[in-house]
């Protein structure tokens, strides 16, 4: 029987899609990327005029599944098909003349970060963190972190990105970010509440207003995913790719050649 990584339920007008791995973190794989994006599709071809991207568990995603890079025998070509896949689905979201709302209730760390903030509204637990920390295993971002530079503004994605720094939930919303802030038991009724408010308004006029936003930030978003992709699939071959994922799975400091 297929594990269900990812849920999926339909109702007036509304999609929720819910990372269901919450006891290993929701890690990204080709599995979980193939139902996230299969939930993706569902969506669209249900004409839902909301999606909900939320997770079960601590955190929202602990990112790529770097023991499943590590076990690949053609690790280049292992990264390329997942962050290919990946990157389908965030621009799906991105392009989605669905408003999507993503609640992160624990940290969303690697790829996580990025597929959070492919929403068009972040909501946040107070205790919800950001990081990205691909540097820190010898590689570079993917799953659209180029693209958190609209959002962030470029020294504050640099410092993000160099340094591997947590953003706070309330540091991603005074950046911009995140939309709301609220305590975990409040966070399911904000979102509940922010889909209604989006209901009462006009399905047509919020989505052109996504669709003109979203043209001026990222004229070419699939352009900069795949300058991501490529980008990952060399350091994760490159000498210190293999030392920053091996040095992560044994739980010690990556000796990095450079």
């Amino acid at each position: 029987m297929t594990e269900t990584f990812v849920r999926y339920a339909y109702a007036d007008g509304v999609a929720r899609i819910t990372l269901a791995d919450g006891d290993r973190g929701n890690p990204i794989h080709h599995a979980s990327v193939a139902q996230l994006h299969d939930a993706v599709r569902s969506a669209h071809r249900d004409a839902a005029w909301v999606i909900v991207l939320a997770a079960e568990g601590r955190f929202f995603s602990v990112g790529g599944d770097l023991g499943a890079f590590a076990e690949a025998e053609d690790v280049a070509g292992f990264i390329d098909d997942l962050a290919e896949a990946l990157h389908r689905v965030v621009s799906e979201l991105v392009r989605s003349e669905a408003i999507v709302v993503s609640v992160v209730q624990g940290t969303a760390a690697g790829a996580g970060f990025p597929l959070a903030a492919a929403a068009d509204i972040v909501v946040a637990a107070v205790r919800a963190r950001f990081s990205l920390a691909y540097t820190k295993v010898g590689l570079s971002p993917d799953g659209g972190s180029s693209l958190l530079v609209h959002t962030l503004g470029l020294h504050r994605a640099l410092r993000v990105a160099l340094l591997g720094d947590l953003l706070t939930a309330q540091e991603a919303y005074d950046a911009g970010l995140v939309a709301r802030v609220v305590p975990a038991d409040e966070l399911a009724a904000t979102a509940d509440q922010i889909v209604a408010d989006l209901a009462a308004g006009s399905v047509t006029a919020q989505a052109a207003a996504k669709r003109l936003l979203r043209e001026v930030a990222a004229p070419a978003p699939e352009s900069a995913l795949r300058k991501e992709t490529l980008s990952i699939r060399a350091l994760a071959d490159s000498p210190d790719g293999r030392e920053g994922v091996a040095a992560f799975l044994e739980k010690r400091t990556p000796r990095f050649g450079g």
